[in-house]
């Protein structure tokens, strides 16, 4: 047996194994076997190359993270801003969007008549973009009474036409600020200081005054019933205040004039004519919309 020590001048590290790889040729004969013993081990300097390169892999990856954290950090950034609306000098950009109206306000200082008819020229040129065409009608809202009770009554509506949705949502927003209003006292007639003062004197206001006043409030409202062209709404207002009705007025025909027409606005009454209390499904036209 030929045996061949392979890398006998390398260094051996302690309790290493020693793996025998056995190779036969038989184109020699007399030679059968041939034992070669290696000895697997990696010089220091081998090693100190693969730790380093190693390390500087792990380096790499620790700088990817943080680059991919500082960049999440920055999306996350961007998405705060989306969500609270605040993105810095942004919304001042958006002055800059209408030179000719950042000139108009430019000179309003310097010279008022100038910018006064920059503005009115500027009106006549996009009175199509400012003012829409009113959907009303012309003809004056009719206003009525029949045995109308503060405390316990119904108000009717009569349309020309059947109100779309767009109209009736428009119909119950004015109706929900009428009720909170009256609800937080805001139509008392007897406190009233601003509007019965005179023109000519500078407005003052005596707040023991207000104080002492005796408080109104909306009690009570029901849901707005809605029946083709027809609508009834129940109201328990409570005290016996006139003002909380011209408010409601008030509104009503700004709407009738601009929006939807109302033919007539009847407080009180158990009925209206054409008014059926037995259709109460949406396939007869009747809907309930929550105030």
């Amino acid at each position: 047996m030929l045996a061949l020590n392979l890398g006998a001048s390398a260094l051996q590290a302690p309790n290493t194994t020693r793996p025998d790889f056995s190779f036969h040729f038989n184109c020699f004969p007399s030679f059968s076997t041939v034992k070669f013993s290696l000895r697997n081990h990696a010089s220091p300097k081998t090693s100190f190359l693969v730790v380093k390169a190693k390390r500087s892999q792990d380096m790499n990856a620790q700088n990817l993270d943080i680059e991919m954290g500082e960049e999440e950090d920055d999306d996350d950034s961007e998405e705060y801003e989306a969500r609270s609306g605040f993105r810095g000098r942004e919304e001042e950009k958006n002055y800059d969007k209408d030179p000719e109206f950042a000139q108009i306000l430019g000179s309003c200082l310097d010279d008022p008549q100038k910018a006064q008819s920059k503005m009115e020229d500027r009106l006549r040129k996009k009175r199509n973009k400012i003012l829409h065409t009113k959907t009303g009608s012309g003809t004056p809202m009719k206003v009525t009474f029949n045995k109308f009770v503060f405390s316990n009554s119904y108000i009717w509506f009569e349309f020309y036409n059947a109100p779309l949705e767009k109209d009736i949502s428009l119909i119950c927003d004015t109706i929900r600020s009428w009720y909170i209003i009256g609800r937080l006292g805001g139509c008392n007639s007897m406190n009233m200081q601003l509007s019965q003062s005179p023109l000519e004197k500078r407005p003052s206001y005596d707040a023991i005054q207000g104080a002492n006043v005796n408080p109104t409030t909306f009690y009570n409202i029901g849901d707005l019933e809605v029946q083709d062209n027809l609508a009834r709404l129940w109201v328990d207002i409570g005290t016996s205040e006139p003002l909380i009705l011209d408010v409601l007025i008030n509104a009503l025909t700004q709407i009738s004039s601009d929006y939807i027409g109302i033919k007539q606005l009847v407080f009180g009454g158990s009925e209206l004519e054409n008014w059926k209390e037995n259709l109460t499904t949406e396939e007869a036209g009747y809907s309930v919309h929550r105030i």
